[in-house]
């Protein structure tokens, strides 16, 4: 049994323009990070990843251990890993970059990332293991679609053996079972390494508190959902590239150069 989301049903009224530069970004990094031998791109994780022990300690780092937080944002430890958070951007972050413009957002993005980033080092001080990835980041927009779309409906591809279909699922389903696991899963991992669990709590907590103070005045809490939840429908592989949501960024290129051709 595998259950996949990729897309809403929560159109956007602005193209989400910084979403696009942060995923564009992300994987960028992460094929410059492919291209490197593995010492090469060790040592990347480990120069330009948050070290928790230079962060809130006195290990000497390749960069101003600070900058480090903004730096570790953009890299990834693999494919999945890449996959994963640009997937969760991509489906929840237009909708809370519309809700507070581009600017805002960027702020919004990083002071969620730093609060993750700031949580996870505090949990372990001493630890040396660098964290990388924008799940902290990414964590806070998925805290904030909570606060704003908790009853937006999520298309969630639901596969069974040979049963294939599509589900819609309110969004505080999707994502409270998302942040619950972070904290069962915390509760349960070791202290040698692997997925910085508290950095995800510490990034929705602190993007569903601030979408408060960021959103613009005009936009209310807890919106009602377009559609029905819990309707199967069927499974259409164009559906992950969210044809709900805006046009893609190419589509806006193409047209925004043909108007100014007729210009």
């Amino acid at each position: 049994m595998f259950f996949f989301p990729f897309s809403d049903d929560n159109p956007a009224a602005n193209r989400p323009v910084i979403c696009y530069i942060l995923i564009a970004i992300s994987c960028f990094v992460f094929l410059w990070q492919t291209t490197l031998p593995t010492d090469l791109n060790n040592n990347a994780i480990y120069n330009f990843g948050v070290v928790p022990a230079s962060l809130l300690g006195e290990k000497e780092t390749y960069i101003p251990s600070f900058l480090t937080i903004f730096s570790s944002m953009f890299m990834h430890g693999g494919w999945m890993h890449l996959i994963g958070n640009m997937v969760f951007l991509w489906i929840f972050g237009d909708n809370v970059e519309d809700s507070m413009g581009r600017g805002k957002f960027i702020c919004f993005y990083l002071l969620s990332g730093i609060a993750a980033a700031l949580l996870q080092a505090i949990i372990d001080p001493s630890s040396e293991i660098p964290m990388i990835g924008a799940s902290g980041a990414i964590a806070g927009v998925l805290g904030a679609y909570l606060v704003l779309y908790p009853r937006a409906n999520v298309n969630v591809l639901f596969w069974l053996f040979i049963f294939i279909t599509v589900i819609r699922v309110p969004a505080f389903i999707v994502l409270g079972f998302w942040i619950i696991s972070q904290f069962f899963s915390a509760s349960f991992a070791g202290d040698g390494g692997g997925v910085a669990y508290f950095a995800h709590i510490g990034g929705f907590i602190a993007g569903a508190l601030l979408i408060v103070f960021f959103k613009d005045s005009h936009i209310k809490l807890f919106k009602q959902p377009q559609t029905q939840a819990f309707k199967a429908v069927d499974f259409d592989i164009n559906d992950f590239v969210g044809t709900n949501k805006e046009k893609s960024f190419m589509d806006d290129f193409i047209e925004d150069a043909e108007k100014k051709k007729r210009d």
